[in-house]
């Protein structure tokens, strides 16, 4: 049996907790937590809903009962389809942290595996995601290789 499972809607706060925990560890990154009230309900209301186009997998804590050691979430994204993509369907992993205190235990490695499993299911021909350097290596073992386009943001 796999220590992997979907997230639910009881799991939001601890889900806020550990992305939260990946955002602190960036460069730059601002560490506030005042927009988890906000965010809470929102997320709740899209971890009920099991066939959406957003996924959570999570591994529950070992040792501290009710939280969690692990997790990933992505997304589903249309885009038009094209050569190699006719369907359009491309997945997008934007977070994925483990407590600090559960490191080094393949926790996030067997949440990647499940996100990569549904993302196929889904129907995605290829995945996404902007890494750390402490996390690249980890990546690179799933198959991921970087790409040479530039990514550009604006914030509105």
């Amino acid at each position: 049996m796999s220590l992997v499972r979907r997230a639910e809607p009881a799991d939001a706060p601890e889900v806020l907790r550990l992305r939260q925990v990946m955002i602190d560890s960036m460069a730059g990154a601002d560490s506030s937590t005042d927009w988890h009230a906000d965010s809470l309900p929102v997320l709740r209301a899209r971890l009920a809903e099991p066939d959406g186009g957003f996924a959570t997998f999570v591994v529950d804590h070992p040792e501290r009962p009710g939280e969690l050691a692990a997790l990933v979430a992505g997304t589903l994204e249309y885009r038009i389809g094209r050569a190699g993509n006719p369907l359009g369907t491309v997945g997008y992993v934007f977070s994925v942290a483990t407590d600090p205190g559960s490191r080094r235990r393949g926790y996030a490695r067997a949440c990647m595996d499940r996100l990569l499993e549904w993302f196929r299911e889904q129907g995605a021909d290829r995945v996404q995601l902007t890494t750390s350097a402490e996390a690249a290596s980890l990546y690179a073992s799933l198959g991921f290789r970087p790409k040479p386009d530039p990514l550009l943001e604006l914030w509105l």
